[in-house]
């Protein structure tokens, strides 16, 4: 039998999977942070940990295993692949591939071979490939290198807009009082003090509460409005760039903001700023674990994967998503 190893690592954590050849799910594992821009080495023990596990719960040892791939966040640049090769490669998996988290995310969601994915988790990311197989990333590097959102800056956003209507910049918000039980405050004075006191990091989990109270508050409104349109803009500028304004393909969003969270604030902005652009895209939230795509990739290499082993491999991946309604 021969066995197969995807692996997803995110900035939050790492999800390592392996399935055999008719793609049922033999072993699966999570560890933490799987991004080497967060931390080299710390990065290098989630994977080895994810893998090892997924591969102990499978009973079969890596030599079984025939070929993986790794979708790594953070795999941009040759600077990054300078680094992650030797990290991989020291796992002994044999034939392996290292892509960024990105390519996984649009395998994982389109049976096409070309399209665009918009991802936002952690921080954002967007990828295409057109039907000439040129590739394009856009993103990726953080807000001082163009980017803005993902759970980290969006947990900025909420923080700062307790601040500025605690200080009367800005109308009051339905955020503060969510975010000051989140963070253990009495008042928005004692946490004004106390994150400038300690310089705390601002905990991604604020982000959360954007959609908390969004149905009734215009700031959370506003903020996940920016985040749409920003996403459209990534996306905009792939599509032109690929040249792919009159293909039909798909738009995939993947990312736990977008999959986990309420897409109805975020997704008609996303979508104003592509719908005349490129008329025959078709946004689709992500239904799939991303680290699916990376079996696909690994099963099929340079063909299709089977039917019935993709059905096998999607109804055990399957994740429940936000409506794109």
């Amino acid at each position: 039998m021969d066995y197969y190893l995807g692996v997803d690592g995110g900035g939050s954590k790492t999800l390592a999977v392996v399935c055999d050849e008719s793609g049922r799910i033999a072993g699966r594992a999570v560890s933490g942070c799987g991004n080497h821009q967060l931390g080299v080495e710390l990065a290098q023990r989630n994977i080895r940990a994810a893998v090892g596990e997924a591969l102990q719960q499978a009973g079969i040892g890596k030599e079984q295993v025939v070929r993986s791939v790794f979708g790594l966040a953070g795999a941009d640049r040759e600077a990054d692949f300078r680094i992650l090769r030797p990290m991989i490669a020291e796992l002994d998996m044999g034939d392996h591939e290292i892509v960024c988290d990105t390519v996984i995310g649009l395998r994982a969601g389109t049976k096409q071979a070309h399209g665009v994915v918009v991802i936002c988790g952690s921080g954002t990311n967007c990828y295409g490939i057109n039907r000439q197989g040129e590739e394009l990333q856009v993103g990726g590097f953080g807000y001082a290198f163009g980017d803005f959102g993902g759970g980290s800056d969006l947990a900025v956003e909420v923080f700062r807009s307790v601040i500025r209507a605690w200080e009367g910049r800005e109308r009051s918000t339905l955020l503060s009082e969510p975010a000051l039980r989140m963070l253990a405050m009495a008042s928005e004075e004692e946490m004004f003090h106390h994150y400038l006191d300690h310089e705390r990091r601002i905990p991604r989990d604020l982000a959360k509460l954007l959609f908390e109270v969004a149905e009734q508050d215009e700031t959370a409104q506003s903020i996940l409005a920016k985040q749409g349109r920003e996403l459209g803009k990534a996306a905009g500028a792939v599509i032109r760039k690929l040249r792919m304004e009159d293909d039909q393909f798909d738009l995939v969003m993947a990312g736990s903001i977008l999959t986990r969270g309420d897409s109805r604030y975020i997704l008609p902005h996303l979508d104003a700023q592509i719908r005349e652009l490129a008329p025959g895209c078709e946004p689709t939230v992500l239904t799939l674990e991303p680290v699916a795509g990376a079996l696909f990739m690994a099963i099929g290499q340079e063909e299709s994967v089977d039917k019935e082993v993709y059905d096998r491999i999607h109804h055990q991946l399957s994740v429940k998503a936000a409506s794109v309604s």
